[in-house]
């Protein structure tokens, strides 16, 4: 089987340029295709999915930073409404 052919981009830059576009480092995209090329799909796999897994914890990790940010913009809006309230009930 010629692995090469079976994805079904057209041509050998297509594959590259779609692993740029996916953030894979040069490295990384020279052991996919040398993979690719010797039809190793265990090893391919592999590197995909660890590839994958990376960029998913960077997901994860920025939805923690955006929880934060939105914990923090809530308390400063309760502590606002707090202090207007107290501003009502001096006058």
């Amino acid at each position: 089987m010629n692995l090469a052919k079976t994805v079904n981009y057209g041509s050998r830059e297509a594959i590259i340029q779609n692993l740029i576009d996916a953030g894979c480092k040069q490295g990384m995209v020279k052991c996919f295709m040398t993979y690719l090329e010797q039809d190793n799909l265990e090893n391919l796999f592999i590197l995909l999915e660890e590839h994958r897994n990376y960029l998913l914890s960077r997901v994860h990790e920025g939805e923690k930073q955006i929880c934060c940010l939105d914990y923090l913009i809530y308390q400063i809006k309760r502590n606002q409404v707090n202090d207007e309230n107290r501003l009502e009930e001096a006058d």
